[in-house]
């Protein structure tokens, strides 16, 4: 697997619009996309920082993996995930880390936020960060 860089790191929130406000008038840095994810449950927004973006999530279900992870943060939000991008695919990318033992919440890759190609590595093999494999399908 060949990780060209850190392409997002993912910070839930139990309000986009106030976070996207201390993100921008706080520090300096403009929201250029929101959407939402409808099969992940959550509306995001995104901001760059140098050659990073920084993605921030809200949950649009009580049931969605965001509402539970703020849930067990006392209604708080905080670093969600990080996200790579692969050179090689993501799909690649996951086979390599299943033959290494990793243990895959996604067993193929699905469409993402921004348009991305995206599977997460579950935090149990990870040294317990969400890691999340993006790949742009239009490169």
């Amino acid at each position: 697997m060949e990780i060209s860089h850190i392409e997002h790191i993912g910070i839930a929130v139990p309000n986009l619009e106030e976070a996207i406000k201390y993100y921008e008038n706080v520090l300096g840095l403009k929201c250029y996309k929101q959407e939402v994810v409808e099969d992940q449950k959550v509306t995001t927004a995104f901001f760059k920082a140098g050659d990073t973006k920084i993605e921030l999530l809200e949950a649009t279900s009580p049931d969605s993996t965001i509402a539970k992870f703020i849930e067990k943060n006392g209604g708080r939000g905080g670093m969600h995930h990080i996200a790579f991008a692969v050179e090689d695919g993501v799909a690649n990318a996951l086979k390599e880390c299943e033959d290494k033992g990793v243990r895959l919440i996604d067993k193929a890759p699905r469409k993402g936020a921004d348009g991305l190609n995206i599977a997460f590595l579950h935090p149990k093999s990870t040294e317990a960060v969400l890691t999340e494999l993006c790949e742009n399908p239009n490169k």
